[in-house]
């Protein structure tokens, strides 16, 4: 069992930043497909971004150029580094584990962006 949980979400203007950090547990965090999803009222919930055990990266067309995932497996972190936020990034973002065939779900962490 893979327990996340995140954290970094908040208030901020349009044009701001935020940093996002999900922390994993488990010894195997190194082996994990990482990702973020975000799910924003009375839509569907949609991949952000993801990155996996060999550091390939992708994004959403939304968020490239603003967004950039990370992980730092010395401390089972992955980080969504925000910029440049826009109204529309307003949502919980989500974070992700995929071991083999199975998914992990945090809690989510609220990002709102409003003037």
């Amino acid at each position: 069992q893979v327990q996340l949980v995140e954290s970094g979400g908040g208030l901020v203007q349009p044009g701001g930043s935020l940093r996002l950090s999900c922390a994993a547990s488990g010894s195997i965090f190194s082996r994990y497909a990482m990702s973020w999803y975000r799910q924003a009222p009375g839509k569907q919930r949609g991949l952000v971004a993801l990155i996996t055990s060999v550091r390939t990266t992708d994004y959403a067309d939304s968020v490239k150029g603003r967004f950039t995932i990370s992980r730092d497996n010395a401390k089972n972190t992955v980080y969504l580094q925000m910029n440049s936020l826009k109204p529309e990034d307003t949502a919980i973002y989500i974070c992700n584990a995929r071991d083999r065939s199975t998914d992990y779900w945090g809690q989510g962490t609220q990002v709102t962006v409003s003037s």
